[in-house]
């Protein structure tokens, strides 16, 4: 090989990196996510509005349905219920939902169940760290304000008889022990488990509305009912406080619902569209249900069947279309009713503010008819390649059914926990007195 070769060959190297280097450099930096500053706009609002939802939202709808003495007590566990659930979401429970170390989809393993604690106390979460093309500051406190909702959803099942320490007991045991892994096994992605099941669950059917449900349910059977219930009437004192409270609600569950899209995009627009879509045909089906029945409609009915058409299109608000929407939103609403009526009655348990009857009832019927309402040929986004209708109904229909008998059971048993500890309900005197001042020392009303 003569010397012209050799500068030929070995020459020729230094100036050929110097020309690819900077472009596998560009294509690197292209293939990274992008920080998009529309999306980041649209989940800073959307977080906005989850947190809305509970406070004032959500205090204010159950504030009005329980009785006057008992008014401060619900809003103060909602209050209380934000905060817990922020300082524990911070320490360890964005990781247990969301880190994915140790995932595999090819075999099952604890994280199967549940995330590790690579995110704890939010080591990673930084200024410059993104999930998808949003901060991941912005993701993080997104998730955190599902968090916060869905314990103080439980609340209304045994309002105005539980004490205030055993209920941030167990806020704090089940947000550890149900709300994270159930977070964590629906949304955290491939190798967790009913992600890999291909449970259908956009913004919270499951893991929001049917576990709190259940877990409302089980607590207000383990606590007994109220004092004189059945026999003494116990009317909503404030049905304004409801009412607003429920407008609230359906205003922010834009956020709860387009949010879920982590993009301000034709996703986002969809859900926007059959959120409202299915919440007013759950109000109206609600309402001439119970007009038929009662014989006149209520401003209790419409709101309850309101928020019943919000929990039902939960699950399926990335996937169904507006007629989807408007046979979820009417099923609901009628079944909503009967089971917070009809059946309740014929139980006779003492669920305060029809936890269940809305939220676990609505769930299961919005996570199951996902199935139908996303196929392609009802208006939907379409169902996943090779899965058919009953394929997808069956999906639903287990992760139904995995995530009844985890919270009930769990729920069941932190509950008994809590209750040999420190006691779950109060005395009968500070019942009758009334958990305002009983447990707070303050009046929600000076007359």
């Amino acid at each position: 090989m003569n010397r012209a070769m050799k500068i030929t060959k070995y020459g020729s190297l230094p100036l050929l990196l110097a020309i690819v280097a900077p472009a596998l450099a560009v294509a690197e930096e292209a293939a990274k996510p992008a920080l998009n500053s529309g999306d980041t706009a649209w989940m800073l609002t959307s977080t906005a509005l989850v947190l809305f939802m509970t406070i004032p939202g959500l205090s204010l709808f159950y504030a009005g349905m329980v009785r006057a003495k008992n008014v401060l007590s619900v809003m103060m566990q909602c209050f209380a219920i934000t905060a817990l659930v922020t300082v524990l979401w911070t320490l360890y429970g964005y990781s247990l939902a969301f880190d994915t170390t140790g995932m595999t989809k090819e075999a099952v393993n604890l994280y199967t169940f549940i995330g590790g604690l690579g995110k704890a106390f939010l080591g990673g979460v930084t200024r410059d760290s993104l999930t998808l093309t949003i901060p991941e500051t912005v993701f993080m406190t997104f998730q955190m304000t599902f968090a916060i909702i869905t314990p103080a959803l439980i609340v209304g099942a045994f309002a105005e008889r539980m004490k205030f320490s055993a209920l941030l007991s167990f806020m704090a045991i089940w947000f550890t022990v149900v709300y994270a892994p159930v977070a964590h096994m629906v949304w955290s992605g491939d190798g967790a488990l009913m992600w890999d099941w291909g449970v259908l669950d956009f913004a919270g059917g499951t893991v929001v509305h049917i576990n709190a449900g259940i877990a409302g349910f089980v607590a207000c059977l383990m606590l007994g009912k109220r004092k004189g219930y059945p026999q003494m009437a116990m009317p909503p004192h404030n049905l304004n406080f409801t009412i607003i409270g429920a407008a609230m609600l359906w205003v922010g569950w834009f956020g709860f619902n387009a949010g879920s899209a982590v993009a301000a995009d034709a996703n986002a627009g969809m859900a926007m569209a059959v959120t409202q879509i299915a919440t007013a045909m759950a109000a109206l089906s609600w309402m001439f249900a119970e007009w038929l029945t009662h014989g006149k409609p209520s401003v209790l009915g419409i709101a309850s069947g309101a928020v019943a058409g919000l929990v039902a299109i939960t699950p399926a608000s990335g996937t169904a279309g507006p007629m989807g929407a408007l046979l979820i939103g009417l099923v609901a609403g009628v079944i909503c009713f009967l089971a917070s009526t009809k059946l309740k009655r014929a139980l006779g348990y003492d669920d305060s503010l029809d936890v269940f009857g809305v939220h676990a009832i609505g769930g299961i019927i919005g996570a199951i008819l996902t199935g139908l309402c996303a196929d392609a040929s009802l208006g939907g986004k379409g169902l996943a390649e090779g899965i058919s209708v009953g394929a997808q109904l069956w999906i639903q229909t287990k992760g139904v059914l995995f995530t009844v008998v985890y919270s009930s059971v769990l729920s069941f048993v932190i509950l008994k926990i809590v209750d040999v500890v420190i006691g779950l309900r109060v005395t009968e005197e500070q019942e009758t007195e009334g958990l305002d001042i009983a447990l707070h020392d303050e009046r929600g009303y000076n007359l």
